[in-house]
């Protein structure tokens, strides 16, 4: 990590509006990254005649620091090679924002993440930014998104409104990625319901407070859904997925209880759009047994339920799904961690099971190892298409 203080002075060239008392902060910092995946099946698909995927990726982040801290500039850019899918290589600009700081209010515009929700396995609420479904078919990775936001500090809670000025689409794996369904989606002939296309203003409101044990949060979403719906079509003989944007009114509640040993976690959510109107939920809780054997080692067994309303009808993996997992952290100065986690879905009796462990070494260097492993017989389980991509994946980082 680079860490610099300029004054007025030194930096008279860039920093001429700043007051000449103020001091300036300067920070470089980031990470780079080698990812390999080793799948443990064939492929199941034509164009995926691979075992082995390795890539790259480097995610800098530059922070500007003035007026005594009361503003702020933010550039974080993210770049993968991917050695098999073309559009795995691609480039983002995670975020790109400037944050303006008061006794009771703060400002922040630009390219950001925002992330909301408190369950482990699936994140209903979670609806500014949209998914980078080329990263993993998990759905934590996410674009930025342009926004200004205006964030009010009262007793009752914090305000935050959003303006959401233009729309990113999802991205997904090519022909030669795995982790995808049997047919190709074709991002480049996506359709939206406004005729403003990705450009449409989306706006958002959203309360959150803590009441003694309890954190509270509650918004209403108006705009573009970030979830297309992928149309079938023939495109000179070959038939390919189409992604189709609506618009739609989301409401959506989180809430989490941190009661003695016991997190109990809820989310739930209630989305209208013109093709349907549905109800869905994800909750559960993880009990914590600290210090194991006199150790510093912790262990928390987690179980979630998560529930969609349209049951077999929703192109949603998760409709009628029990989770259940164990995470062990060990405390100690390495930070190693390991949660493991099985899904089984109630209506296919499909399974699937997560491992993440993950350890630092030294200052600079952290190692990761994942593990996905799916089973299901049945083609109209949306896991199905998964059921040969079984893999291990080994990450090492490099801070800096």
């Amino acid at each position: 990590m680079i860490r610099q203080t300029f004054t007025t002075a030194l930096a008279a060239g860039l920093l001429t509006a700043l007051p000449a008392q103020a001091e300036t902060y300067f920070e470089l910092s980031g990470k780079a990254s080698a990812d390999l995946r080793l799948f443990t099946q064939s492929a199941q698909f034509a164009g995926q005649d691979y075992d082995t995927n390795l890539s790259f990726s480097f995610e800098p982040e530059l922070y500007w620091e003035w007026n005594d801290g009361a503003d702020s500039l933010t550039f974080t850019p993210f770049l993968r090679l991917d050695e098999n899918d073309s559009e795995r290589t691609h480039g983002d600009i995670r975020e790109l924002s400037w944050v303006h700081v008061s006794d009771d209010w703060e400002l922040r515009t630009g390219l950001r993440k925002v992330f909301w929700g408190v369950t482990e396995f699936q994140h209903l609420v979670d609806v500014i930014n949209q998914t980078d479904g080329v990263e993993d078919f998990d759905g934590e990775d996410k674009l930025g998104q342009q926004m200004i936001n205006l964030s009010l500090v009262k007793d009752w809670g914090i305000i935050d409104l959003y303006l959401l000025p233009g729309f990113r689409e999802r991205t997904f794996a090519g022909t030669d990625g795995r982790l995808r369904g049997g047919l190709v989606v074709d991002t480049d002939r996506a359709t939206f319901e406004s005729s403003a296309g990705n450009k449409h203003i989306d706006t958002a409101i959203r309360w959150s407070h803590t009441l003694g044990d309890f954190d509270l949060g509650a918004y209403w979403f108006r705009g573009t859904n970030r979830d297309p719906k992928l149309q079938v079509q023939s495109v000179n003989g070959q038939t390919i997925l189409v992604p189709h944007y609506e618009q739609m009114n989301q409401i959506g509640f989180d809430l989490q209880a941190t009661l003695d040993s016991w997190l109990w976690k809820l989310e739930t959510i209630h989305r209208d759009t013109n093709s349907e109107n549905y109800w869905a939920a994800q909750g559960g809780f993880e009990y914590t047994f600290y210090g194991i054997q006199d150790s510093s080692a912790d262990i928390g067994v987690l179980l979630e339920y998560g529930w969609d309303e349209r049951g077999k009808s929703a192109d949603a993996a998760i409709q009628n799904d029990v989770f259940m997992g164990a995470r062990l952290t060990l405390n100690d100065a390495a930070s190693t961690e390991v949660l493991a986690g099985i899904g089984h879905d109630l209506d296919y009796y499909s399974n699937s099971m997560i491992i993440e462990a993950s350890r630092r070494f030294g200052d600079n260097w952290k190692l990761s190892l994942d593990g996905r492993f799916f089973s299901a017989d049945n083609p109209a389980d949306l896991s199905y298409s998964l059921k040969q991509d079984d893999h291990l994946q080994l990450t090492v980082e490099r801070y800096f």
